[in-house]
């Protein structure tokens, strides 16, 4: 029988207002391509929304801070090196800019940038992650 890992990670959907629009920080890596949200795993003693924070503010290079949880997604993949079933959910926040700039991103990714809705919804590697960001989408109005 395989051996299961329960993996927990968390992350954000970054959204912000340009004229009449949404915009959304979206991670570019160029290989193995792939659009993304920005997302990590807790750190020793930290909390859901501080973990959420602090990788949302590594990966983007952005300062920013929580509006609303959007729940989570779940999935599951067979880890190459051993064989290993990791089951996985990554809770997602919907969050704002307070500061800090793309050009301080780690290098986890190659790249980050604002993509309108239509383009990020378009680009987007995940299918549970572009329904995280359309759950972001009816929610943003309301707060922002």
């Amino acid at each position: 029988m395989r051996k299961i890992e329960h993996h927990v990670s968390m992350g954000g959907v970054v959204c912000r207002w340009s004229g009449h629009d949404i915009e959304i920080a979206i991670c570019h890596r160029k290989a193995p391509e792939l659009w993304a949200l920005p997302k990590g795993t807790p750190e020793i003693g930290e909390s859901m929304e501080q973990t959420a924070l602090r990788e949302v503010s590594e990966e983007t290079g952005l300062e920013v801070s929580i509006l609303d949880s959007l729940g989570f997604i779940e999935y599951s993949f067979i880890r190459k090196q051993d064989n290993v079933k990791c089951e996985k959910r990554v809770h997602f926040y919907l969050m704002t800019p307070i500061g800090g700039d793309f050009s301080l991103h780690d290098p986890e990714f190659d790249e980050v940038g604002w993509h309108s809705k239509n383009d990020a919804l378009r680009i987007m590697t995940y299918s549970d992650e572009i329904k995280i960001v359309e759950k972001a989408l009816t929610i943003v109005p309301l707060l922002m």
